[in-house]
C-alpha cells in the first residue's frame, strides 16, 4: 500500500508544481505589462489583476493538502493565461499591417 500512496503524493506534488510554475508565469507577464493595455481591452485593471495572482500564488504556497485552493488558483491563472493575455499582448502589438 505504501506504493500506492508515493505515486499518489508523487502525482499531487507534479500538479502542484505546474500550477505554481503557470502562476507565477501569469503573474510576471502581468506584473511586466502597460496598465493601460487592461483597460483598453476592457479587461480589470493591471493592480486587480496582479492582485488576483498574487493571491493565487498565495494560495497555492498555503495549499498543502487542501485542493480547492488550488483549484482556485490554478482558475484564476488559467482565466487570465487563456483570456486577459492575448488580449493585452495584441493591443500592445498593434495592428499586424
Amino acid at each position: 500500500m505504501g506504493g500506492v500512496n508515493s505515486i499518489t503524493g508523487m502525482i499531487f506534488l507534479l500538479l502542484w508544481l505546474g500550477a505554481l510554475g503557470m502562476t507565477l508565469f501569469a503573474l510576471i507577464h502581468a506584473v511586466r505589462q502597460r496598465p493601460d493595455a487592461f483597460t483598453a481591452v476592457d479587461k480589470l485593471s493591471k493592480p486587480a489583476w496582479v492582485g488576483i495572482l498574487c493571491g493565487a500564488l498565495l494560495f497555492l504556497l498555503i495549499a498543502q493538502g487542501f485542493f480547492l485552493l488550488m483549484i482556485i488558483a490554478v482558475i484564476a491563472s488559467g482565466v487570465y493565461l487563456a483570456d486577459v493575455r492575448p488580449k493585452v499582448d495584441e493591443v500592445q502589438r498593434g495592428p499586424r499591417w
